[in-house]
């Protein structure tokens, strides 16, 4: 072999940071020879078409629906998945040295996992610290094996990659218990094949969708007595999770389903996935909910997020865990400084791919050298622990390190001195041009056959400034795709999981807690659109106050702006104390109504509760409708900037936000399939909108006012329920009284009246499981019921008024109400599931080693 071309090629523009090794060029400002053909396509594109191809990622992300949850920030929730649209290089060469020295480790913290909870000499033979490992919260002594069952082995591994200065690629963080990322990077793939697909393509990167096949293959392995099609889930934490948009994506693309414990439960020393249908056995659960969090009987008793008897089950092998509960323990820090001589205990060989330089404080010599060198260490808290974070010595004050001395001393075991190592740098997008930015990588790996097969890249993440000190994604790293050159074309691999031959068996599963979530986005939906078409007409009357000065028009006004505290429960509002300033000068508690999310029953408040429980279900809609989701939370966003005395710019957003309530009512309509979700979600916009029909009506026709207001007040809750063009089609006359009841409360063939809302909460209830039998469940004879009332009632009747008060319309209107009520009651009951988990009636008591 020749020598490899090594003339310089400058990179106009862009200066590798001094003191760090810079992964496109060399130290004389050279661009490697791998890295040239990108960076000659980017320079053929221009500043332009790569800010373009930017504003392109953004875009697509967010069609995606890719989020990223960052704690504690007022913006964290949803935050939009930011990546950048130049990807890692690394060769073919480089990549099999470091692919050879993952595996290896990935084998030997297997071995480690299974000594400590198997047969336990590492401790006996002091090769490893007691301390450190009985010492260790993630220690799961409920896991430890006594008699001949199987140890634990891990299923998945990540390790966190950093090149030093030397170039050499070192280990700084290993990922054992939920390893995330794996559904980023393949989401980073996917949308940089259809940014760049020419560049892509020629530049031959090695492809991902082999390791997810073994994923799914490594999973279906791990099901009980070899069951053939187990029943695997994803066990997620929750749409408050951080990385759940991942958790999301990988069920649906490994086509597995997506739970949370609640959905889950434990019977006869089995768990069983409690859908709507009734319960149905689970073989394999892939977890993403950290493992003390798993069990609240046997673990952490104050968990919300596990299943009760999930330790037991697994014990008696009745169901598998992804990665083994206990495995949590392998990610201290302080076994970084073990690892050299465990190769050699049980590989007998070196450790291929390093750790960085690490000294747990536990030992005599190594507690001193952190003491004495804190200034230039990184501190680390032993064990992953929630609120712990590390410490660069560098950036402390004098105080702070002797304050940090004294705790360490004061707990050494507790202490991790890391040697601090700045990243290396890879070229980023900014503004059009590339900037050098502090990059590590998170690669994955998942155990097949007697193997570890690596994912060729992962996830690589970069600081958000050139001179970022700490890259993570809770820190606001950006992420990018990773290439790993192949010396040649791959022959192309469907990035979809292949399907079975024949036609599989349909396996429709609906979870409770996600029929929950479809229910009640519907209900808040149609909850938010009710609210804005009644700010609506409430905005027409009060300019035709402000023009004609009319006490009629006042008066209609002032009915509607009750009629609006009545229907969101916003009390006092336009009905208690202090009604009657804010009746002579609305706009001021409108607005608050419209842009105050803490105050319950606000618009605000509404839209953001239907996208959190959009958000929790968004596999289950198209892509389309996601879309305008995304555009629903860009509104809410900028709600805030509504001003106290700005009408019209309030009405403008109001109307953009109902398009797009509309568009998704549309778009659920049409594109999604008639499975039970569709009908849970359908359950829910009926029962909203008959609710929030009878509390309109309620609140303005059940007492009498003079004619020239009823004129005008018929008119506006015609045009709030929808009906107004209906009826002037119809009838070509003003709005009368019994007509417009007729038209609202009776007649089939209006999509927005009370009867249409019942007939068809009817039909979707006909659909779901368990109903049309004797006796009828209690949802159904409750919808039976008010169907026989509703027909037996009588326009002309309805609108008798006694004292001033039409009573039949209020008796009929009361008892409909309270029994939509009871019957959505009731189908939460049946269906939710709300089943309180079974705890620890007391905390678990300190243990023994």
């Amino acid at each position: 072999m020749g020598k490899p071309d090594i003339t310089p090629v400058a990179c106009p523009g862009y200066t590798p940071p001094p003191g760090a090794y810079d992964e496109m060029c060399s130290r004389n400002g050279a661009v490697r020879p791998h890295w040239r053909y990108l960076i000659d396509s980017l320079a053929a594109m221009g500043p332009e078409v790569l800010g373009q191809r930017q504003r392109d990622t953004v875009r697509m992300l967010r069609s995606d629906g890719a989020t990223y949850n960052i704690y504690g920030t007022p913006d964290g929730l949803n935050r939009p998945w930011e990546l950048d649209p130049v990807p890692l290089l690394v060769s073919s060469a480089e990549w099999a040295d470091i692919e050879a020295g993952l595996a290896q480790r990935a084998e030997l913290l297997n071995l480690l996992l299974s000594d400590l909870y198997g047969a336990r000499t590492l401790v006996r033979k002091r090769l490893l610290p007691a301390e450190l490992v009985y010492g260790h919260p993630g220690y799961l002594r409920s896991c430890v094996v006594t008699d001949q069952r199987p140890v634990p082995t891990l299923t998945l591994y990540a390790a966190d990659l950093a090149r030093g200065a030397d170039g050499v690629m070192r280990v700084f963080n290993d990922r054992s218990q939920a390893p995330s990322g794996a559904g980023y990077a393949l989401e980073n793939r996917t949308v940089m094949s259809r940014l760049i697909p020419s560049l892509f393509r020629d530049s031959h990167p090695h492809r991902l969708a082999t390791f997810f096949r073994l994923l799914r293959s490594a999973l279906a392995d791990l099901a009980p007595g070899g069951r053939d099609n187990p029943r695997v889930v994803v066990l997620t934490p929750g749409p408050l999770n951080e990385t759940y948009f991942e958790h999301l994506y990988l069920a649906n693309y490994l086509d597995y389903t997506l739970i949370e414990g609640a959905d889950l439960t434990v019977r006869d020393g089995r768990v069983w996935l409690k859908s709507v249908t009734g319960l149905e056995p689970v073989d394999v659960i892939l977890r993403r909910v950290d493992d003390l969090f798993c069990d609240p009987l046997e673990l952490r008793p104050d968990s919300l997020l596990g299943v009760a008897g999930l330790a037991e089950a697994v014990r008696r092998g009745r169901v598998a865990v992804a990665n083994p509960l206990g495995s949590g323990v392998l990610e201290s820090p302080g076994l970084m400084a073990f690892l050299p001589r465990l190769a050699k205990h049980f590989l007998g060989q070196e450790l291929r791919l390093p750790s960085v330089a690490t000294w747990w404080c536990g030992q005599t010599v190594e507690r001193d050298y952190v003491l004495a060198n804190l200034h230039k260490l990184v501190l680390r808290p032993a064990y992953r622990l929630a609120g712990e974070h590390s410490i660069l010595g560098n950036l402390l004050s004098r105080e702070e390190l002797d304050i940090w001395r004294e705790r360490i001393k004061a707990q050494p075991h507790h202490f991790v001195g890391q040697e601090l190592q700045t990243p290396s740098a890879s070229p980023t997008l900014n503004n059009g041009q590339l900037e050098p930015r502090p990059a590590v990588l998170r690669s994955f790996l998942v155990a097949s056959q007697d193997t570890w097969v690596v994912m060729p890249g992962g996830l690589t993440r970069v600081g958000n400034t050139p001179d970022s000190r700490i890259v993570s994604s809770q820190a606001g790293a950006v992420s990018k795709d990773t290439w790993v050159l192949a010396s040649e074309p791959e022959s192309t691999e469907s990035m979809q999981i292949q399907a079975f031959p024949g036609f599989p068996e349909s396996r429709e599963t609906l979870p409770g807690v996600a029929a929950e979530n479809l229910f009640w986005a519907a209900r808040y939906a149609e909850r938010a659109e009710s609210m804005i078409r009644l700010l609506r007409a409430i905005h027409q009357r009060r300019n035709e106050n402000l023009q004609l000065t009319d006490p009629v028009y006042q008066n209609t006004l002032e009915i509607l702006l009750r009629g609006l505290t009545h229907m969101s429960v916003t009390y006092p509002g336009f009905v208690g104390v202090g009604s009657a300033e804010r009746l002579q000068s609305p706009l001021a508690e409108i607005t608050e109504l419209v842009i105050n999310a803490k105050r319950s029953g606000s618009l605000a408040a509404n839209l953001e509760a239907f996208l959190k429980a959009a958000y929790a279900v968004r596999n289950l809609v198209s892509t389309d409708t996601r879309r305008v989701i995304n555009d629903i939370g860009d509104e809410v966003a900028v709600l805030h900037q509504v001003a106290g005395n700005d009408a019209q710019f309030l009405q403008d957003v109001l109307d953009r936000i109902i398009t797009a309530l509309m568009a998704i009512a549309g778009a659920t309509s049409e594109s999604m399939s008639r499975e039970l979700g569709w009908h849970f979600l359908h359950l829910g916009r009926r029962v909203e909108r008959a609710l929030q029909l009878i509390a309109l009506l309620r609140a303005t026709l059940v007492n009498s006012v003079p004619v020239e207001v009823e004129a005008l007040l018929l008119d506006s809750v015609l045009t709030v329920a929808e009906s107004l063009i209906l009826y002037r089609r119809r009838y070509r006359d003003r709005p009368q009284l019994d007509i417009a009841l007729d038209l609202l409360l009776l007649d089939d063939s209006n999509a927005r009246s009370l009867s249409f809302q019942i007939n068809d909460i009817r039909h979707h209830l006909d659909a779901l499981p368990g109903q049309g039998i004797r006796p009828y469940k209690q949802e159904l004879r409750l919808i039976m019921e008010s169907r026989t009332r509703l027909s037996l009632a009588d326009a002309a009747r309805l609108m008798q008024a006694k004292d001033g008060v039409r009573g039949e319309l209020e008796s009929l209107l009361a008892g409909l109400g309270q029994a939509l009520g009871a019957a959505s009651s009731a189908i939460a009951d049946t269906y939710f599931m709300h089943v309180k988990i079974p705890h620890q009636l007391v905390g678990p008591g300190p243990e023994m080693p």
